[in-house]
């Protein structure tokens, strides 16, 4: 059996949250995984953005660095985790997957994701508070909760 690849086509992420490109490959007796690499193509120019080879992982585009990684101790699973999105990181993501096999030739296979970043429409903060009204007796402890909703980022602040 020959080695294959599988993942998603279309992936919505929001704006400075993260999310995942799944690309996943089986893996066949006989070979042997040589290179592993995700690339971007956006306005027509296509850039890798990493690579995993004999001689590691590379992060080969500045802006991704600290942003992108790839599970090392997972075989078969290729996925390219991005976090805090940027609108720029909107395209065509390549993984490609290169394997020798035991007669030494090479065999490549790819699979093609388009990311498109959208900001979350704001929403107006509501608020909810907890019970209302309580008695608590002198001395003894009491606890307080409130939920909030609506466009990041939220910030709490408690007072009396």
């Amino acid at each position: 059996a020959f080695p294959d690849l599988s993942g998603i086509h279309w992936v919505n992420g929001t704006w400075m949250g993260s999310t995942t490109l799944p690309c996943s490959y089986t893996l066949s007796e006989g070979f042997t995984l040589q290179t592993l690499s995700w690339s971007l193509e956006r306005d027509y120019v296509t850039s890798t953005i990493f690579r995993r080879d004999d001689s590691g992982d590379h992060i080969l585009l500045s802006r991704f660095r600290g942003r992108v990684s790839v599970p090392k101790h997972s075989p078969g699973n290729a996925s390219l985790l991005i976090e805090n999105l940027e609108i720029p990181d909107s395209g065509h993501y390549t993984c490609q997957v290169t394997w020798r096999s035991g007669n030494n030739s090479l065999m490549t296979k790819e699979i093609t994701t388009t990311v498109k970043v959208v900001k979350v429409p704001a929403s107006k903060p509501s608020v909810r508070a907890g019970e209302r009204g309580l008695a608590v007796p002198a001395g003894s402890s009491a606890s307080l909760t409130c939920q909030a909703r609506g466009s990041p980022p939220l910030r709490y602040r408690w007072f009396r």
